[in-house]
Order: C-alpha cells, then sequence, then structure tokens
C-alpha cells in the first residue's frame, strides 16, 4: 500500500469549481432583506420596461403568464458567502420582456415595489443571461424569497436579483441602487469577490 503525502486530499471536487472564493454551499435557502416583506397580489400586480426615453410597456399577471417561459437551473452566490447549486426556478427571460423596446441605453436599475432598486450594465440582463420569475421548485415564489415574481441573474452576486421585482428601467448612464449607495460594489462579479465599494 502506497503512502500519501502528507496534506493529500486527492482530487478536488468538481462541485468546488463552481464555489467562487470565499463562499460556502448551503442546503438551506437563507432568507435577506433590506427592509419588511411587502404584500404584493397578483391581481394587481404590473411589470414595466421603460427606455431611456420613457416609453413604455406593461404587463398584467396575466399577460406575464402569457409570455414564453424557460426553467433554468443555476447556482447562486449571497455576498453573505453562501451560495447555493443547482436552484431551479420557472420565469419569463428579459430578453423576451426588451424585445421590441427601442433602446440604445448600456444600463438598467431594476425596480421592487417596495422602493429597491439596483443596478447593472444592460448586457448582464441578455443574452440568456437574467429572467424574471415566477416559480421556484416548481412551487409559486413564497413572498420571502422574493414572490410572486423577482428578477434572477444568477451570475452576479445575489444582491442584484431584485425581490418583488416591478420593472426595469432603462439609462444611458449607470445609476447606483440602493446597496450599491450603501458601499457595495458596483458589478458584483461573485468570481472576483467584488462585495464592497473601495474604502468599505
Amino acid at each position: 500500500m502506497s503512502a500519501l503525502t502528507p496534506g493529500f486530499r486527492g482530487r478536488r471536487r468538481a462541485v468546488d469549481d463552481r464555489v467562487p472564493p470565499g463562499q460556502y454551499t448551503t442546503e438551506d435557502f437563507p432568507v435577506l432583506s433590506a427592509g419588511p416583506t411587502p404584500s404584493v397580489k397578483t391581481d394587481t400586480w404590473t411589470f414595466t420596461v421603460a427606455n431611456e426615453r420613457g416609453e413604455r410597456r406593461v404587463w398584467t399577471w396575466s399577460e406575464f403568464a402569457a409570455l414564453p417561459h424557460e426553467t433554468p437551473t443555476v447556482d447562486i452566490h449571497c455576498v453573505t458567502r453562501w451560495s447555493k447549486l443547482d436552484t431551479t426556478w420557472r420565469g419569463v427571460p428579459v430578453d423576451v420582456l426588451l424585445d421590441g423596446i427601442a433602446a440604445d441605453a448600456a444600463y438598467a436599475v431594476a425596480h421592487s415595489f417596495d422602493g429597491y432598486t439596483t443596478n447593472m450594465p444592460l448586457q448582464d440582463l441578455t443574452g440568456g443571461r437574467a429572467w424574471v420569475v415566477t416559480e421556484y421548485g416548481g412551487e409559486p415564489l413564497h413572498a420571502e424569497h422574493g414572490g410572486p415574481a423577482r428578477l434572477l441573474v444568477p451570475h452576479l452576486y445575489f444582491w442584484k436579483s431584485a425581490k418583488w421585482v416591478s420593472g426595469i428601467t432603462l439609462h444611458a448612464e449607470d445609476r447606483p441602487g440602493f446597496w450599491e449607495r450603501a458601499g457595495y460594489h458596483d458589478y458584483g462579479d461573485p468570481w472576483l469577490e467584488q462585495r464592497y465599494q473601495a474604502g468599505f
């Protein structure tokens, strides 16, 4: 029987390649919010996309439900250092919501019913990288996790995936949102550990 070199732990497991630096995996789904959970009813819910010229497109809940949906399975990463692997959602690709919207914008701001906002480059919402989701794990999205609908941008830290989302506005310039103005990183790439702005 051959001896093992001290400190040898065998081959790195594949799951480790899916967890950004500084993160740990969890089977739970921690609930973290900037304030109390709002009560958003589907009979009054609407979702609005507005371009930089103020032109708007609005969907009711029933109109939104009739749009093409996808069921992405993705890993999600919270700035508080937990990662949850293989989460499954159902929702409308942001590409579908932006289709036909005339815009020269380079940036977007997601808006929530509780007044929360978060910003990102528009390219991070397109190309099959983001959805507005209404289901998690095959069930309607619970209010504490952002139901009835939340933004899902899994390649960025999870504060970018705005809960209780009510719309997206497009802008020519970057407009920092709630946590960004409080010192969180403007972009939020978990693989680069972009948690906070310099000086925070």
